[in-house]
């Protein structure tokens, strides 16, 4: 099968201040608030600002737009004008939605546009620069390749030029260098959550993640003779029933010291889950192609490491499998016996995640003794009962790591909450006939889940995020439009930039 085409037509350049083209997209603070280049530009066309804002009841407020067709003065066929509100109060995280605001007022059928990256308060720095256009690449982005026929409203053009005027194009290029990996690795996870099931299986996904070779990171695929040597029974009885092989990808980026203990991100990838056995029902059953969004971010992440040249020293696993119902499919009563020598009864086969995780956890810890390990997984619907849309859930035994993970959610908009782990609720999943059973019953359910794989890190700092409820399906931002929302590669790529690089 071919390599995936790119999800986005989009090219980005850097230009000075004195060349706009296509349409033009400014900003401005409170009270129509306007840097020196923008004023500038538009003394072309007199007070039309001010008297469009006025009709149009526009003071600047942060996210607000004014649309002008054909401005007079101005040789350009719109001129649009976002609102910043307070330039003083912005943080990072909301000029990346700025970036993805000032995107989506650009209309669909504009082959160019050009962005002025200075606000009320002048021009932006390189990182706020960077932090704009990560945003507008983001909201860009589009799951369209399966279409053959649209509506004539909804051609767009097959290439858009966007381009980011600044006072310094060279620096303001190199900035963005520094970042782009990292979007990229946000639609490379965006995508493969995306895609179907039949183009998407564990032998795609690994063939996928193989392409990350390119950029430096080492990648060994592990096949079902390879796990059966191991002992990975409990990620092998789940995809036993699917006429897809089950697979383990491991990459490796090693951009640290020599030697130097790796941090490792583990990725659920559920390329398809109908519950097996335990079958689910079948309204909203499509949805369930996304339920490899763990593994997902893990590649993504993986690619932004290595793309930035990351200097850390890191591991992503990510355990593949389809859960079909077959005749050689697991049963609810069965029990497995997993890498680390524990065993499990298979209540419901629809908990299957979690012993797909228990085994890749156990073999990344014992092979590589990390520095930290944190699983991903779009795990329980529990999750989505307790925190909605807006957080994931987060289990860990760590302090330190929670509140680093809690401060790289607050920065990035990707948010987690801490949830409770304790022995209170062992008991919950001890079994008659093994050592714990995969379910815990209705009450607390990501919790019992989250108690089980915790069985699996030992001692080691470990975190697991329930992502159920943002990796897909999750409300639609300011920098995403997209049903998969590449959750958790810049909240993962932030963690290690601020602490763990050498």
């Amino acid at each position: 099968m071919p390599d995936a085409p790119k999800s986005d037509a989009l090219t980005l350049s850097f230009t000075s201040f004195t060349r706009p083209r296509g349409v033009l997209v400014t900003f401005c603070g409170e009270n129509l608030k306007f840097g020196p280049a923008t004023q500038k530009t538009l003394a072309a066309v007199g007070d039309l600002v001010r008297r469009a804002a006025a009709a149009d009841r526009f003071t600047g407020k942060n996210g607000a737009i004014l649309n002008i067709v054909a401005p007079a003065g101005l040789n350009l066929p719109r001129l649009i004008v976002v609102g910043t509100g307070k330039d003083a109060e912005l943080t990072g995280r909301d000029v990346v939605k700025l970036g993805g605001i000032a995107m989506g007022a650009v209309p669909a059928v504009a082959a160019e546009a050009t962005i002025f990256a200075e606000f009320g308060s002048g021009a932006l720095k390189g990182d706020q620069i960077a932090d704009l256009v990560l945003g507008a690449r983001l909201r860009a982005y589009s799951f369209d390749r399966y279409k053959t026929k649209r509506k004539e409203e909804d051609e767009r053009p097959k290439k858009v030029q966007l381009h980011f005027a600044c006072a310094n194009p060279a620096a303001a290029e190199k900035s963005w260098a520094e970042v782009a990996g990292t979007a990229d690795g946000v639609v490379l996870a965006r995508d493969l959550v995306n895609e179907p099931a039949n183009v998407l299986y564990p032998g795609e996904l690994a063939r996928r993640a193989s392409a990350l070779t390119k950029l430096g990171v080492g990648v060994e695929v592990l096949d079902v003779a390879a796990m059966k040597k191991l002992g990975m029974n409990a990620l092998l009885g789940v995809g036993q029933g699917s006429v897809h092989e089950s697979k383990v990808v491991v990459m490796r980026w090693n951009g640290g010291k020599r030697g130097v203990e790796p941090v490792a991100f583990i990725g659920k990838g559920v390329c398809f889950d109908s519950g097996g056995l335990s079958i689910k029902p079948a309204q909203g059953m499509e949805d369930m192609k996304g339920d490899m969004g763990g593994a997902a971010c893990v590649v993504g992440l993986m690619h932004a490491l290595a793309a930035r040249k990351a200097k850390v020293n890191a591991v992503g696993a990510i355990g593949l499998v389809e859960n079909m119902p077959d005749g050689k499919a697991q049963r609810p009563g069965d029990i497995v016996k997993t890498m680390s020598g524990q065993t499990i009864e298979i209540i419901n086969t629809d908990a299957e995640g979690r012993l797909v995780l228990a085994d890749v956890l156990h073999y990344v810890n014992k092979r590589f003794k990390p520095k930290f390990m944190i699983n991903l997984a779009t795990l329980t619907g529990a999750i989505i009962v307790a925190l909605g849309h807006e957080y994931a859930g987060m289990f860990t035994n760590d302090d330190k790591l929670a509140e680093r993970l809690s401060k790289a959610g607050e920065a990035t908009g990707e948010r987690v909450w801490r949830m409770p782990l304790g022995a209170e609720y062992d008991k919950m999943i001890d079994s008659k006939f093994a050592d714990m059973k995969n379910t815990g019953g209705r009450w607390g359910g990501a919790i019992t889940a989250a108690q089980l794989l915790q069985r699996f890190v030992a001692k080691t700092p470990w975190a697991h995020l329930d992502i159920a409820g943002t990796a897909m399906g999750s409300p639609q931002t300011d920098i995403n439009k997209s049903w998969a929302s590449g959750w958790g590669v810049r909240l993962l790529d932030r963690l290690v930039a601020d602490h763990y690089e050498h």
